[in-house]
């Protein structure tokens, strides 16, 4: 009688094995209807205010990138490269060589901006520096004499750049890179001078640091809240 019992109950075992499935399988299936059924309750969701602030803020971004492009590809830009260095990795089959470029572009009308290019090639690697340099385009705040309002130092890491504004007829005193920005930027008189570190990376970063943080007399009166040419 009990290995009759034995018989039936391993009988019974497999029939439910046979149409439903072993439990791990079934587990499997229960969770994998319920992902589909919440993947097709979301699909048929209306949409929320948030889904459409968001449809619309990547819609707003993607205009604000087009019109930097347009403005960008409007402008006459010219290049300069500052400094290009040669990278040698030793490999069991020999050397690998590789560049970086440092390129500087500007418009010489107010408009400057530097980028760095990395390839296996000198051209591809300058290719890069202007692209990523068209990205980094600084507009520089220039007075009626082609130079800059007040003196600033512009810092990056332990390099310093003191720009001093000169009088009609001074030139670009200044010399290696910070020339090239200067020139480039459209700036004719300008007096400057390195401090620190003449690492060219850094001198380059410091001295458009530097521009970027100009004001002209209009500014520094909307921040004090007075009118130029009023006395109060």
């Amino acid at each position: 009688m009990e290995t009759q019992n034995k018989n039936h109950t391993n009988v019974n075992k497999d029939e439910k094995k046979r149409f439903t499935g072993s439990g791990k399988t079934e587990k499997k299936f229960n969770k994998d209807g319920q992902a589909n059924n919440r993947n097709r309750r979301n699909s048929s969701r209306p949409k929320t205010n948030r889904d459409k602030k968001n449809s619309a803020d990547g819609n707003g971004q993607s205009n604000t990138n087009n019109k930097i492009e347009n403005f960008v590809n409007s402008l006459d830009l010219k290049d300069k490269v500052i400094f290009i260095n040669r990278v040698t990795k030793v490999v069991k089959g020999g050397r690998n060589f590789r560049f970086a470029a440092l390129v500087v572009v500007g418009d010489e009308n107010g408009h400057v901006g530097i980028g760095l290019g990395k390839a296996s090639e000198v051209i591809e690697a300058i290719r890069k520096g202007k692209e990523d340099a068209k990205k980094n385009l600084v507009v520089i705040k220039r007075n009626q004499n082609d130079s800059v309002y007040h003196e600033i130092i512009g810092e990056f890491g332990s390099s310093k750049v003191l720009i001093k504004p000169a009088a009609e007829g001074t030139g670009v005193i200044a010399g290696g890179p910070v020339r090239m920005i200067m020139e480039l930027a459209g700036i004719r008189n300008i007096r400057t001078k390195s401090i620190g570190s003449r690492n060219k990376h850094n001198v380059t970063k410091a001295v458009i640091n530097g521009l970027r943080n100009l004001k002209t007399p209009d500014d520094v009166a909307r921040l004090r809240g007075k009118l130029i040419g009023k006395k109060s």
